[in-house]
């Protein structure tokens, strides 16, 4: 969406930066974007990354790092503008505006808009595009909500869901990669622990990735590169992260740390590759929840919208 406009302000000079709110998307994003700009010096800035300076035509930064900069920018696009922690500290919209020059163009990038933009568009103060259809044309993958009545209990127990047993032997295609959500770092590391110990999972190489674990960089990359078969993660990786085929578990999918954004989010890592559109999300819960509802329902909208 985004290769012609930048393509167009690099041929008239223009300063860009792509800013996100977290370091592991600006890590994401470099080497995607160099590909596509194989001529053109690119930066990436988040805290510890080798480049420092930042004088290219073309930044990669994480939201904190444009505090550095002062008009500078002609062209500021802001992925993943819903995202913790830019939309709940004022200091990075802050930032961000002090970055721009003062004759600037400012592009928002989101999936799921929070009800402050929701309700600018519906008041026609904030012009937008809205894109319901991935690149390759196949509609988003619609969760599934699976209910296990005994999760809580399960969980307490070191044990692995009945529930979620019983669908990893259904699986649709087994070859796929399973992205596993959880919604604390305690949980990721007892979880993957639980999953080594279960004689009837059978699924290979087991990986837990959270904020804290100084290993996370090295450990995607290599979920990237299939050396890993399952990643049990929490919601670092629930935005910005593209891995070719993979099926999504969301753990607990009623607790309150997945709200209607975040599920959304989460079951767009499904089916991004135009060579396997169509992997499989589970929401796992003890009861539905609204958020839960609602994240399904926009996902159908959004499908409807496309034309399916």
């Amino acid at each position: 969406m985004l290769f012609q406009g930048i393509e167009a302000g690099l041929k008239l000079g223009k300063r860009i930066c792509i800013a996100t709110p977290r370091a592991d998307v600006v890590r994401e994003l470099k080497p995607r974007i160099q590909d596509a700009f194989e001529d053109v010096p690119i930066q990436a800035l988040y805290g510890g990354s080798e480049d420092k300076e930042g004088p290219s035509q073309l930044i990669i930064a994480t939201t904190h790092q444009l505090l550095r900069f002062y008009n500078t920018f002609d062209i500021v696009i802001i992925d993943e503008i819903d995202a913790f922690p830019y939309h709940n500290d004022e200091s990075l919209p802050f930032a961000v505006n002090r970055a721009k020059k003062e004759k600037n163009t400012t592009i928002y990038l989101t999936a799921t808009p929070r009800q402050d933009l929701r309700l600018r568009i519906a008041l026609k103060q904030l012009p937008h595009i809205f894109v319901p259809v991935r690149y390759h044309g196949n509609p988003l993958p619609v969760p599934t909500l699976r209910i296990s009545y005994t999760l809580k209990k399960s969980l307490k127990e070191k044990k692995i869901p009945k529930s979620l047993l019983e669908w990893l032997v259904e699986r649709k295609n087994k070859k796929r990669q399973l992205l596993i959500f959880v919604p604390s770092i305690k949980l990721a590391e007892e979880f993957k622990t639980n999953l080594q110990k279960d004689p009837t999972a059978h699924l290979g190489n087991i990986v837990s990735v959270h904020s804290e674990d100084e290993q996370r960089v090295e450990k995607i990359n290599q979920f990237r590169k299939k050396e890993i078969n399952v990643l049990v993660t929490t919601t670092i990786l629930e935005r910005g992260v593209t891995f070719p085929s993979v099926d999504v578990v969301v753990l607990d999918a009623g607790h309150a740390v997945f709200d209607e954004a975040a599920l959304v989010q989460i079951a767009g890592r499904a089916g991004r590759s135009a060579d396997d559109p169509t992997g499989e999300v589970i929401f796992l819960h003890d009861g539905k929840t609204e958020a839960m509802i609602r994240a399904t329902q926009s996902i159908r909208i959004m499908n409807r919208r496309g034309g399916f």
